[in-house]
C-alpha cells in the first residue's frame, strides 16, 4: 500500500530514483530545504511499502489576497518511471489543491515543459488550462537549447456558490496546443 506523507530532510538522500528523470527539474539541496522550512504542508512524498520513494510534489503559497491572486503553486511534481500510470501524480495534485484551498488560495498554478506531452495531457484532464508560454523557462544542462514552458492555471478554490464543484480559473481561456 502506498503511503502519502510529508517530505522530510532524510528523503533528500532517497529521491534520486525520481530526480534522475530528464524531465524533472532538479534543484540544489538548499532550495529543497527552503521549501521544507517555509511550506512544509506543500511538500508531500509517495512511499512504496518497502520504503522506496515513488514520487513527490513540492509547492508553495504565493500572491496577493487583496487582488484575489493568493494561490497554490506547484514547483515540482515527479513520479519515478517504474511507478507511473498509477494515478500518483493526480493524487498528489489533488492533495496540493486541498491544502491550497484550506490556506485560502483562489487557484493553483504551475509550469510544465512544452515537450512533456504526457504531463500536459494529465493537467488538461485535471482541468488546467494554458494561460501563457514562457520562452526558455527551463535551462538545458547538456548543451541543447533552453526549453519553453506552459504556464497553467487550475481551479477557483474559493467559489462558495459552487461548493465541491471545480471551475476553471478566469485567466485561461483555452489551451494553445496543437
Amino acid at each position: 500500500m502506498t503511503t502519502l506523507r510529508p517530505f522530510t530532510c532524510d528523503d533528500l538522500f532517497k529521491f534520486n530514483n525520481i530526480n534522475l528523470d530528464p524531465l524533472t527539474e532538479t534543484y540544489g539541496i538548499p532550495f529543497y530545504l527552503q521549501y521544507l522550512a517555509h511550506w512544509p504542508e506543500y511538500f508531500i512524498v509517495a512511499e512504496a511499502p518497502g520504503g522506496e520513494l515513488m514520487g513527490y510534489i513540492m509547492g508553495k503559497a504565493e500572491g496577493s489576497v487583496a487582488r484575489e491572486e493568493w494561490h497554490g503553486h506547484v514547483t515540482a511534481l515527479s513520479v519515478a518511471p517504474e511507478f507511473r500510470r498509477l494515478g500518483l501524480a493526480a493524487k498528489l495534485m489533488e492533495m496540493l489543491e486541498e491544502i491550497s484551498e484550506r490556506k485560502g488560495g483562489f487557484f493553483v498554478d504551475l509550469f510544465v515543459r512544452v515537450s512533456n506531452q504526457v504531463a500536459v495531457n494529465m493537467y488538461k484532464r485535471l482541468g488546467y488550462s494554458v494561460y501563457r508560454t514562457v520562452i526558455e523557462y527551463y535551462s538545458a544542462s547538456n548543451g541543447e537549447p533552453d526549453e519553453d514552458a506552459y504556464g497553467e492555471t487550475g481551479y477557483h478554490l474559493q467559489d462558495m456558490s459552487l461548493k465541491n464543484e471545480k471551475t476553471t480559473y478566469g485567466l485561461a481561456s483555452s489551451f494553445i496546443f496543437s
